[in-house]
């Protein structure tokens, strides 16, 4: 059966998009797929091919204004395993959680009475599980107090061979072994999130940066009711403003931000790993004046991970172009301040793998080619152009030049016109349905529709005040500017399409960019952070001592 449909104002999409997931929809979204003359081609009532390009929903979101830049995206998968036969160990509950947004991904196994703090800690705003599972009133009601939107899908779903195999497919790599040991339950769960994706994207295939194993083996297990009390990431009546997090934020960055968010929720529980990120902080502590000039670079870098994704998605236009470029030159400018303290001071271990990050050679010359591309103005949506520097492409250049002079031709044509005609208030105009035309007012146009004027202007419309003409000059010369517009527009497409390709060969190095300019300000903030509040550093070890003189906590 046909299904009634709707339309939005294309301009005005975002802002239905926000109130239609906010209320936990899942949208559709359809578009041409071919361009109206193609259709035109087949007969002159042929209809424009169109189909559903992606499904929109809650955990599935890469657009900006949809999406809080300070926060995690996380859609989760949940399968759950059956307990041992001998009943001597309960079912356990596997996780696998992608923010399509910037391609973080985490997959982990926890016991049923681990999985209410983990799924609070992770904060899906969407979370798919089996049709079997749905059935299960404690665990879907953990999933409504985490704030995620509940999708169920068929058991089929979550097949670990099949899972294994896409996820192989999606990292590029033969073994999973160089990111650790997933059990058949994570892989079950990890195949379902990658299906789900795969449908709702319309196999346009997102980001995957390198998993991480979660889970209580690295970080401190913090049970649901606690995280609730400690108010860590928000407050009991869900304010980020009156959280621990809000308390210490001072990141400069939405990326560093997020990241903050996350070493919040998920507290370390290795001393030497804690003593690693103390001594980045401490040192950056000690010295103001490198903090300062990294903290100003850092303010100059858009959100890499996020651009990276809507390019790779095909959603991605000029400004994401832009934030890649900015975010390359905010890199350097940091890796070149990290090199310089280096040679002089030395560097802790994990400043060293930050500045090793940011200065990737193989991206120097994108950075190149996107300064020498991109202007300073940049539209926001492609289809728009304008956004290629001159002197960038010599044919893009003379298809423009074509475009600006023929608007000065018709400014003159316009002079012509109202000499030999006599009637001062003629003038050449422009609109979306005639193209151009010649307008004068019902008082002057007479003379036009009479001999021997109207050989050479001809009619077209009449308005209530107004006559409209056109003449054959008018038409050729309309043609000739309609033609350098579209080859003008089509070699910036082109343009793009090539800088966006460059860009997702060297996916890798641009993902570790990101990474590293968020743990960066991570460091940085946490450093302004002590010397705001005069905090001194802990000494962190295996012992059960628990020993703070004259401390005040945040």
């Amino acid at each position: 059966q046909d299904i009634p449909m709707c339309g939005v104002p294309i301009h005005r999409a975002d802002e239905y998009l926000q109130r239609l997931i906010r209320q936990h929809f899942r949208v559709a979204v359809c578009e041409q797929l071919e361009d109206p003359a193609e259709a035109r081609k087949r007969g002159a009532k042929a209809v424009v091919k169109r189909d559903v390009v992606r499904l929109v929903t809650p955990g599935t979101l890469t657009e900006e204004a949809l999406l809080d830049a300070k926060a995690r995206n996380y859609l989760t998968a949940i399968f759950r395993t059956a307990p041992a036969i001998d009943g001597g160990n309960g079912p356990t509950l596997a996780l696998a959680s992608l923010d399509i947004s910037t391609g973080e991904c985490e997959i982990g196994e926890v016991t049923g009475s681990d999985f209410p703090g983990e799924l609070v800690r992770l904060a899906p705003t969407e979370v798919l599980v089996s049709d079997a599972l749905l059935a299960d009133q404690g665990v879907m009601k953990w999933v409504e107090i985490a704030g995620g939107k509940s999708t169920p899908l068929p058991a089929q779903y979550f097949d670990s061979t099949a899972g294994e195999r896409d996820l192989k497919a999606s990292l590029g790599v033969r073994e999973l072994g160089a990111f650790g040991t997933f059990s058949r339950a994570e892989l079950a769960a990890a195949g379902a999130l990658l299906k789900y994706i795969d449908l709702t994207q319309m196999g346009r295939k997102p980001l995957l940066r390198a998993p991480r194993k979660s889970g209580i083996t690295r970080v401190m297990a913090i049970d649901a009711a606690s995280r609730t009390s400690l108010e860590l990431v928000k407050s009991s009546s869900g304010d980020k403003a009156a959280s621990l997090l809000a308390a210490i934020d001072r990141t400069v960055t939405a990326s560093g931000a997020r990241e903050l968010q996350a070493r919040v929720a998920s507290p370390l529980n290795d001393p030497a790993e804690i003593d690693s990120r103390l001594d980045a902080v401490g040192f950056l502590h000690e010295r103001q004046r490198l903090l300062d000039t990294l903290r100003t670079a850092l303010r100059s870098a858009p959100d890499i991970a996020r651009a990276l994704s809507r390019l790779a998605f095909n959603r991605g236009g000029p400004r994401d172009l832009g934030a890649i470029r900015d975010g390359l030159a905010a890199a350097a400018s940091c890796a070149e301040e990290l090199r310089d303290a280096s040679s002089a001071l030395g560097l802790p271990d994990a400043l060293l793998r930050i500045a090793a990050h940011l200065n990737a050679e193989e991206t120097h010359a994108l950075a190149d080619s996107l300064t020498r591309a991109l202007g300073e103005e940049l539209p926001h949506l492609r289809r728009d152009g304008g956004f290629i520097k001159a002197g960038f492409s010599a044919d893009l250049d003379k298809a423009r030049a074509l475009r600006d002079d023929s608007r000065l031709v018709m400014a003159g044509l316009e002079t012509r016109y109202v000499e030999e005609t006599g009637i001062k208030t003629l003038k050449v105009r422009h609109n979306n349905i005639l193209g151009f035309f010649i307008e004068v007012t019902q008082l002057n146009a007479k003379p036009l529709l009479s001999a021997p004027l109207n050989e050479t202007f001809r009619h077209r419309q009449t308005m209530a005040n107004a006559v409209r003409f056109t003449t054959t000059e008018l038409v050729e010369i309309e043609g000739q500017i309609a033609s350098a517009s579209e080859r003008a527009l089509n070699l910036e497409q082109e343009i793009f399409s090539a800088l966006q390709a460059a860009i997702a060969a060297l996916e890798k190095p641009l993902s570790q960019i990101a990474s590293a300019l968020a743990e960066l300000d991570v460091f940085a903030g946490l450093a302004v952070l002590a010397l705001e509040q005069n905090y001194v550093r802990p000494v962190v070890d295996h012992s059960e001592c628990f020993d703070i003189r004259a401390g005040r906590h945040p």
